[in-house]
């Protein structure tokens, strides 16, 4: 396509600031080159509803472009194209064949295609062996098929793995069962209702959404409905299953986790209507009826293809009108709105279901030649590596191999060659993994409760770091084939019949009925354990520098005993990224702050040159007169501020901060928000200030409100604040005299409450950051990122010399932390400091989210606020958003000067805000 751009953006409903105009020309213009893109655009400039007018007006032009071109090219033959085309349009013409879109059409409801006729598609527990059929061990009612547990007879079948031909005994590269488990299908009730379905839509060009977490999406959707788009697009939004879910029995179980597996075991368990037998016959032969879905809420197929029939007729629908639809009707939302993927324009989701492959393979989301944008992008590289970590607890491993243990000695008989192999496998693996955590190197499995383990503190119960060959060549299972064993887990659906009988064993010794899911342990299901060691193994089949294994051993805490764990770190993104970049026409990266770019380029597209991607930034749309950042670098009693991690828990600094408060509350109106660097921080300053008075004295001009642990409770909080805040205001409007005047909202940085929650107007006239918010040197995962992008560039053989400390940390050993760092002398330094920079961006930037709004942004600390004669590159207010940077104020004198400064300005705002 040429380089023509509209003139302008005729969905747009305002008259959009010349800002706007350029952001959304520069976004048309980047979906027209294709490639790899970041914009940049503060927040509170309207950005949302600018990548939404920009990018579905490219969208409308492209597609009636290919409209166009389809009918003045087609030849004769049928086919299409011309020589001016671009080869991604080409390709996607191309991609258009009948064939194509009838597999699309196969994998339109689920994503996964219908299973075929000819396969089994009963329950498990008609799943026999042919070997125990021709037998007549089914026939048999003792000790060799039927288990007696407390005098309870448990019928076993069930829980027999299938027969499973290994690679040695078949002679080809992989193994697989001799007759498959028959495919789930979720679809429908009877295979006639499968067939209508296949009259949807096929695939078109499309574009998908991407943002952190659900608010944003429901903000998204919000805004796309104030343009012409929210009508006229086929618009999905995607959520997660304990949102999306309406079956009161699932829901009821509370976490993510046991709903997710809840919902799956419900789909793999389809219900039979199987007569009752009195007995199995010599021929054992079991008489079966049609299928129906385990969820009443999917089995009618008339529901969901009518709900599917009400979005497009009810236009862009955000999640919480989904759930609402979906519970009106009766019927799935999760499963009805990923239904409509395939013939959406746009696709809204959250970044677990865009950029993990897992999710992309489960959901059939097809990145071939279409546009993918990622909002909320600064963080970006650490979300997508962190999302392919995988953990395990000493706990669950106890749990899994006891599992295996107990399945192998109650079914060794009847197992056949391959899965007897597979299977003492896998207990060689738990067993190995446990040793190490239990005993470090010791070859002995040893009891959890030994001597040795009470010795915290000392060597054995530090953590450590390995990477991938060393830890195989450590516990010696260095020469077993993880590929085919993870193969043989998926083909044999091993841990589902593992975890099914040992959840049934545990139920009838305790006589009472497990949790649904069967919940055995404090970290969830059977099943959670064994999918956690599933992903542990997977890890460990990525290349050797790709990860680090992280080995924590039991230790004390004061909050008790803390458990061990096995952690695989994803260290780099590249080769993940790259398959996004690869498929897709065009990839945007959009944020408020996206600065510094060249970090985020190294870590996700090196390959690409700094000129071979686009980078586009605007400035804001507030005049410099609304807004007012202080670096200030001493308090009311001319203390200096010095909230570094050796000094920022003394009595006099926490004193010193208290006062700035009181001071503050007599001069700014309205709200105020103050972020901490963690939760315990907050807490300690808050018990101080309690203990001193200080807290008294200010509740006495604000009212004081603290960001809550449980995420659920942030939006009561919130509530709150505001109110406290409208009562004030509505007050000061009737000139009553009142003893408090607005309130003070308590947050932390990283918490809820610093990204995604919007602070105009009065509930954020001041945004107060104490200190510089680092992440702790303590932590080894992070020190392993930073070890990694130190080392970006260097050779292998030069990088496993850069660092002179070991890979054991003693657990909250911070020294140890920072000699790790001083020991960095670019990359990694650069990103640590980067990490604690973009989270003070995300946190300041929650106020000022519209053209008169204003306010006040004070850096409380002495490190902001140094001679700028002297700063350094790597000087913290260099890496403030340039917008902030440019109105900054250091004030390295006396704090009257900025109370005079606070004085001021918002004396002017308020009297311009009332002309």
């Amino acid at each position: 396509m040429e380089e023509s751009e509209p003139p302008k953006f005729p969905a747009f409903p305002y008259e959009p600031y010349s800002i706007q105009i350029d952001f959304m020309k520069a976004l048309y213009r980047s979906l027209n080159k294709g490639g790899v893109s970041m914009l940049e655009s503060p927040t509170g400039t309207g950005k949302t509803l600018s990548i939404i007018c920009s990018a579905l007006q490219w969208l409308v032009d492209r597609k009636q472009q290919l409209k166009s071109e389809a009918n003045q090219t087609q030849t004769p033959g049928g086919g299409t194209g011309s020589d001016d085309e671009p080869d991604w349009m080409k390709n996607f013409v191309a991609n258009k064949d009948p064939a194509v879109e009838d597999k699309m059409k196969k994998k339109l409801r689920f994503g996964k295609e219908k299973p075929d006729k000819g396969r089994n598609q009963g329950s498990c527990r008609n799943l026999l062996s042919p070997n125990l059929v021709e037998e007549g061990i089914h026939e048999k009612k003792d000790s060799e098929n039927l288990g007696e547990i407390n005098g309870v007879e448990l019928n076993d079948e069930e829980f027999l793995v299938e027969e499973y031909e290994s690679e040695e005994e078949e002679g080809v590269g992989v193994g697989k069962s001799k007759r498959k488990a028959g495919g789930v299908s979720i679809n429908s009730s009877s295979d006639e209702e499968e067939e209508d379905d296949n009259e949807e839509d096929g695939e078109g060009l499309k574009i998908y959404f991407c943002s952190r977490t659900h608010s944003q999406l429901s903000q998204f959707v919000k805004e796309l409905r104030k343009t012409i788009f929210g009508n006229e697009m086929k618009v999905v939004c995607l959520g997660s299953r304990k949102i999306s879910c309406i079956n009161e029995e699932v829901l009821k179980l509370g976490n993510s986790t046991r709903i997710n597996e809840r919902c799956l075991e419900l789909q793999q368990n389809k219900k039979k209507e199987v007569s009752k037998l009195k007995n199995l016959g010599s021929e054992g032969r079991i008489r079966r009826t049609k299928a129906s879905s385990g969820c009443p809420m999917l089995r009618n197929h008339k529901l969901q293809k009518q709900f599917r029939s009400e979005i497009s007729q009810e236009g862009a629908l955000d999640i919480e009108d989904l759930v609402h639809l979906g519970r009106r009707m009766g019927t799935c939302p999760y499963y009805g709105s990923r239904s409509i993927i395939p013939a959406a324009d746009l696709v809204v989701l959250p970044y677990q279901s865009l950029l993990s492959k897992s999710s992309r393979e489960s959901l059939g989301l097809n990145l071939k030649n279409n546009i993918v944008i990622i909002d909320e992008a600064h963080n970006l590289a650490d979300s997508l590596i962190s999302m392919y970590d995988a953990k395990i607890t000493s706990s669950q491993l106890e749990h899994v191999h006891s599992h295996i243990k107990q399945y192998l000695q109650r079914f060794r008989n009847f197992l056949g060659p391959g899965n007897r192999r597979y299977i003492q496998t896998l207990l060689v693996v738990t067993r190995a993994f446990l040793q190490i955590l239990l005993n470090g190197k010791d070859t002995s499995l040893v009891d959890p409760g030994h001597d040795a383990e009470k010795a915290f503190g000392a060597k054995s119960a530090s953590d450590s770091s390995m990477a991938i060959n060393d830890f195989l060549f450590s516990l010696n299972i260095d020469n077993i084939n993880l590929v085919k064993l993870l193969h043989y887990i998926k083909e044999s659906n091993i841990i589902h019949k593992v975890s099914g009988y040992g959840d049934k064993v545990a139920y009838l010794r305790k006589g009472s009925a497990l949790n649904d899911g069967g919940e055995s342990n404090e970290e969830g299901s059977t099943l959670s354990g064994f999918r956690a060691f599933v992903d542990m193994l997977q890890s460990l089949t990525n290349n050797d520098g790709d990860g680090k294994i992280i080995i924590s051993r039991a230790k004390q805490a004061c909050s008790g005993q803390q458990g061990g764990y096995l952690k695989y770190v994803m260290l780099t993104g590249e080769k993940i990224f790259s398959e996004i970049v690869d498929q897709a026409h065009a990839v945007i990266l959009a944020g408020g702050t996206l600065q510094p770019i060249e970090e985020t380029r190294e870590r996700l597209f090196p390959w690409l040159t700094s000129d071979q991607f686009h980078f586009f930034s605007c400035s804001h749309i507030i005049p410099p007169e609304s807004i007012l950042p202080v670096a200030l670098s001493h308090g009311p009693s001319g203390q200096s501020f010095d909230f570094s991690y050796s000094s920022r828990s003394s009595s006099i600094m926490i004193e010193e901060l208290g006062l700035l408060l009181c001071n503050l509350v007599t001069v700014v109106p309205e709200g105020i928000v103050v972020f901490f660097s963690s939760f315990d921080y907050e807490g300690q300053v808050h018990d101080a200030w309690k203990a001193s008075g200080i807290l008294e004295r200010i509740m006495k001009k604000k009212c004081v409100f603290r960001e809550p642990r449980k995420n659920t409770d942030v939006e009561f909080v919130l509530k709150e604040y505001k109110e406290a805040i409208d009562k004030s205001s509505d007050r000061n409007q009737k000139e009553d005299p009142v003893p408090q005047n607005g309130a003070i909202l308590l947050a932390v940085v990283g918490g809820k409450i610093s990204e995604g929650i919007n602070f105009s107007d009065g509930m954020g006239r001041c945004i107060v950051m104490v200190g510089l918010p680092y992440p702790s040197p303590s932590d080894i995962e992070l020190l392993e990122r930073v070890k990694y992008i130190e080392g970006l560039g260097v050779s292998i053989s030069s990088r496993s010399t850069k660092f002179s400390v070991g890979n054991e940390y003693f657990s909250g050993d911070v020294q140890v932390g920072f000699d790790i760092l001083r020991s960095c002398k670019h990359r990694g330094k650069e990103y640590y400091e980067n990490l604690c920079m973009k989270a003070v961006n995300q946190s300041i930037g929650r106020a000022i989210r519209h053209i008169n709004d204003y306010a006040a942004i004070l850096l409380v600390d002495a490190r902001y606020a140094s001679d700028p004669l002297k700063r350094s590159f790597s000087h913290p207010t260099n890496k403030l958003p340039q917008w902030i940077k440019d109105c900054l104020v250091p004030v390295t004198g006396k704090y009257g000067e900025a109370h005079r400064l606070l004085h001021q300005f918002f004396k002017f705002n308020k009297k311009r805000g009332c002309q």
